[in-house]
């Protein structure tokens, strides 16, 4: 899987209302090769992590965008944890980690999915959203849709409903958001 950014140019997703916000995105991440496995270029936003201003600038246009439109946060492990916990503090709502298999201590909801490089379980407490409750996905990469689409169904089955998924990357080779054309999905850039 080649998802380097001079093979696929870079595009502003519609949404996103600080345009220089994708390029210094673009620019703060770093590629690594073979990771997890042979072949795959691994998409590391980590490094924007170690820059405050762009930190905030990052949880500022989802904010802008979502403001008033979600009850809670749900971030998909690990790094959706951190962006979601910063994202649902600015918005004043409630976060839900979504983890892997054997994370949570209670009764739970579980979807098993396909990756781009094998498969994986994840898991929600059954009480952690109520029915009727707008969730916000938040995930830093898009690449097949598998772990979002599995996100979206377990939030579904708690009663709750996916008021849209926000995302650092999104990989549009991969076509995963096709996997998700019933929601309202936002990405700062696509390579």
């Amino acid at each position: 899987m080649d998802t380097d950014p001079q093979a696929h140019p870079a595009h502003v997703d519609r949404a996103t209302q600080d345009h220089g916000l994708a390029r210094d995105v673009l620019a703060g991440m770093r590629d690594i090769p073979d990771f997890p496995i042979n072949g795959v270029v691994f998409k590391d936003f980590t490094p924007l992590l170690l820059d405050p201003s762009l930190r905030d600038r990052i949880v500022a246009d989802t904010v802008h965008r979502r403001q008033g439109r979600v009850d809670v946060v749900a971030g998909i492990e690990a790094r959706g944890f951190i962006l979601g916990a910063m994202i649902a503090h600015a918005l004043g709502v409630g976060f839900v980690p979504v983890r892997k298999e054997g994370k949570l201590p209670s009764a739970v909801h579980s979807r098993s999915y396909a990756l781009e490089y094998g498969t994986a379980t994840l898991e929600i407490h059954q009480d952690a959203v109520s029915n009727g409750e707008r969730v916000l996905i938040v995930d830093d990469v898009l690449a097949t849709g598998g772990t979002l689409a599995a996100t979206c169904e377990l939030i579904e089955r708690c009663g709750a409903s996916v008021a849209a998924i926000e995302l650092v990357l999104e990989i549009g080779s991969l076509q995963g958001r096709d996997r998700l054309e019933r929601y309202d999905v936002s990405s700062i850039l696509t390579v």
